[in-house]
């Protein structure tokens, strides 16, 4: 185990910010995770486990515990129905969804582009353009640290929901992400059900392949800020910082009724029997906030207007200010308060 002090944490995250991390150690094996674990309990420290931070906001102060890096690498696949292919919580997940593709597996290629660690993405239960992990994920070994030892959970037991699992719920803070096995379909259509996409390949006599499909899902995040692309300062955010409000018919009809006295019509569209999902960004838009507003060093990204930026020189408190704003603004005009989706580390 190669135990560092006083590590910067900016550089590690996608919107780089944040202090150091007291102790920071990047674990490549199972035991060095172990390892690490009984270091911090030594110290009565917290540990704070860290993937990809493309998901995340780090206080100024930083961390005053362990960051403990998964970078458990390493792919195999076995040939079935479907085909598993398992990956180490450490691999980067696009090239993971690149491989996939490659294969000519079905069941990642709509999350292509999103940056951060194959790990990371049962945590929230990633997902875009009409895809979720869950519906891919078969199984995953993770440490429990209540005993330290290593167990395999299975789809159901991870207690999958829209953006959520027992890994940031009720089971938060009890296991760490070490491996996890996608079931996919070999030959099998991609999935072409998100507008954009549709939009995307209108016109097409033939159904897209899975690589055309993932070169779309690049090319619209492109558009929107949300592919990676370190000299373009829309990049610098976490990703999309607001959940999509999830409403009930009543709290869905109060909304309408406001939207028609504005003489505006809610974009919607059924998320869960009896319910609503809809649209964070436009929320954020018909709050007063536009694409490319600015607040001194933090702003809104000129293509996505869910995406918080750091122009350059912001500080955690920065992004946490317009943060609140945004929020204060969307619940006074529409009724709704907005759920952050990027985890808080150190506040």
């Amino acid at each position: 185990m190669n135990l560092q002090e006083n590590i910067p944490l900016a550089p590690l995250t996608t919107l780089q910010v944040g202090g150091p991390a007291r102790y920071f150690v990047e674990a490549s094996n199972v035991d060095e995770v172990r390892e690490a674990v009984e270091f911090s309990r030594t110290k009565n420290l917290p540990v704070f486990v860290l993937g990809g931070g493309s998901n995340l906001v780090v206080s100024d102060a930083g961390w005053p515990g362990l960051v403990l890096k998964i970078g458990i690498n390493g792919i195999n696949h076995h040939h079935g129905s479907p085909v598993v292919f398992e990956a180490g919580a450490g691999e980067e997940w696009d090239n993971f969804v690149a491989m996939t593709v490659t294969h000519q597996c079905a069941g990642l290629e709509c999350l292509s582009g999103i940056p951060g660690s194959v790990g990371g993405t049962p945590v929230q239960n990633v997902g875009a353009y009409g895809q979720e992990v869950s519906e891919s994920i078969a199984y995953l070994q993770a440490l429990d640290l209540t005993t330290l030892e290593c167990v395999e959970l299975t789809k159901e037991e991870c207690g999958f929901q829209y953006r959520t699992s027992i890994f940031n719920g009720t089971e938060r803070g009890r296991y760490i992400i070490l491996r996890v096995s996608y079931g996919l379909r070999f030959h099998g259509e991609p999935k072409i059900a998100y507008a954009d996409l549709k939009r995307y390949f209108a016109g097409w006599s033939t159904t897209p392949t899975l690589a055309q499909t993932r070169e779309a899902v690049r090319e619209i995040r492109a558009s929107k800020g949300m592919l990676i692309r370190p000299e373009d300062e829309d990049c610098r955010s976490a990703g999309s910082f607001f959940k999509n409000p999830v409403l009930d018919r009543d709290q869905h009809a109060q909304l309408e009724k406001k939207a028609a006295e504005r003489g505006l019509k809610i974009p919607s569209y059924p998320a869960l029997e009896s319910q609503h999902k809809v649209s964070a960004a436009w929320l954020v838009e018909h709050s007063g906030f536009v694409k490319g507003y600015s607040a001194g060093s933090v702003g809104i990204s000129h293509k996505h207007s869910l995406a918080l930026i750091n122009r350059g020189t912001a500080k955690a408190a920065d992004v946490i200010a317009l943060k609140e704003e945004i929020q204060s603004r969307v619940e006074q005009t529409w009724g709704i308060l907005l759920q952050p989706e990027p985890v808080f580390v150190g506040f």
